[in-house]
């Protein structure tokens, strides 16, 4: 984080003498980034925090990446999935490069254990469903429409409440910054002399949720902890609670932000994506397209413009609303645009767009700087009829389209394939836009 803070109990100078009432010296910890020169928090545990054992590799969790060589547009439709694992294990990855990582999950169980990523930043998304995050800098509750960043190497145990009867599944969307760098506000928003968000940024410190009591548990026991690192998990057994802390102070730490406390930019004329960016990372921003009133220009053309980002790989996660510049989108859905390829409005969007003055649309972008690459449970999801859903009138019934092994040709009328019919029904021309 950009700011310092502090909770619980601490000793009036760093680096010096602190006891417990026993009489007995507090285990402090600099729990540093960037070699000590960036940010960093100070800690003060019950046990030396490096008393572990029991250290084995569990199982690989680098994601195997498929159709390398292929650039296309892409249509996943996860709305389908069914829960399954922790919030760790029920990862399921669907795209990533050598900075991030982006995962869908479904959790139907409770983690028996508490989790540590040693080599990337956490980003979650939560789409639906509520719970704690029980970390060592104390506690986090969450609920729909927070973004939950963990920084790398915190301890935690994410843990979700029942959902209520008839209540969506929980589901998170999770963005790592596998490139070990740090996911921070936007410089631009920032002062450069104190880190303070300044007065255009779309957010300031009072919309982020810092954590609160409880902080630190002194059990004895076996408590195992997992690692993530080195295209591994590991597992380590701790004789007491993780979660010992007393008390800590610094600039590094989780925290929550609900994107309903982001406050959209509007402008007589449509505005690029940096407008709508919540955090900065290595190669890679996070934007949140919230509603919002639209452009006021008289004439405006409110729906996205055609573009070309020559630079940037585009995902967008649809969370609800309806988005005015697509067809055949639900909630779930993730479209992949690529680098080298111009995107926009479908078909008969703009006409249709014309004269609204609101959008409900609430949309999740990472944008990232060098390829992302699909995993083979992407591939399960992909609307292969999605790259030619622009042309117009191209799914009609008399232009049906056929999709075989990715690649789709024009036929006459008659039917298509299974795999396509879902999508040939949800883009024709004409048809209204999703109604989640």
């Amino acid at each position: 984080m950009a700011y310092y803070t502090q909770l619980g109990t601490l000793p009036p100078k760093r680096h010096t003498q602190f006891r417990a009432p026993n009489g007995k010296l507090y285990s402090e910890e600099v729990f540093g980034t960037e070699g000590f020169v960036g940010p960093t928090s100070t800690l003060y545990h019950i046990n030396a925090p490096t008393q572990v054992h029991g250290w084995k590799p569990l199982y690989a969790c680098d994601p195997a990446y498929v159709e390398r060589s292929s650039m296309r547009m892409r249509h996943l439709k996860t709305a389908g999935l069914k829960p399954k694992g922790d919030p760790v294990e029920g990862r399921i990855p669907l795209f990533g490069n050598d900075d991030c990582l982006m995962s869908i999950c479904l959790p139907r169980q409770e983690m028996a254990y508490h989790f540590k990523n040693a080599v990337a930043d956490e980003c979650f998304f939560i789409h639906h469903g509520t719970g704690t995050f029980w970390t060592m800098f104390g506690t986090l509750r969450f609920g729909p429409k927070d973004l939950v960043v963990v920084p790398k190497g915190t301890i935690y145990r994410m843990e979700f409440d029942r959902p209520a009867k008839h209540a969506p599944a929980n589901r998170f969307l999770l963005i790592e910054s596998v490139n070990g760098s740090h996911m921070l506000p936007p410089p631009r928003y920032l002062s450069k002399q104190s880190a303070q968000l300044l007065e255009h940024a779309p957010f300031c410190e009072r919309d982020f949720r810092l954590p609160t009591l409880p902080l630190s548990f002194d059990e004895r026991g076996e408590f195992e902890v997992r690692i993530k690192s080195r295209g591994h998990v590991h597992s380590y057994i701790y004789d007491y609670h993780p979660l010992d802390v007393v008390g800590w102070d610094g600039c590094y730490y989780p925290y929550i932000f609900n994107v309903n406390d982001f406050s959209p930019i509007v402008g007589k004329h449509h505005l690029p994506p940096p407008t709508h960016q919540v955090f900065d990372a290595h190669n890679f921003v996070i934007c949140a397209f919230c509603p919002r009133p639209l452009d006021f220009h008289p004439e405006a053309i409110v729906v996205p413009y055609n573009h070309s980002n020559l630079d940037s790989d585009e995902v967008l996660y649809y969370v609800e609303g309806n988005y005015k510049a697509r067809r055949g989108i639900e909630s779930g859905s993730l479209t992949l645009h690529p680098q080298g390829i111009p995107h926009g409005p479908h078909p008969g969007t703009v006409e249709k767009s014309i004269g609204a003055t609101q959008t409900d649309e609430l949309a999740i972008m990472c944008d990232t700087f060098r390829p992302l690459f699909p995993t083979k449970a992407a591939l399960g999801l992909d609307d292969r009829a999605y790259p030619i859903s622009w042309q117009d009138g191209a799914l009609t019934a008399t232009a049906s389209a056929h999709v075989s092994n990715g690649k789709v040709t024009a036929k006459s009328s008659g039917s298509v394939s299974t795999r396509g019919r879902r999508a040939a029904a949800s883009t024709s021309t004409g048809q209204k836009a999703s109604t989640w």
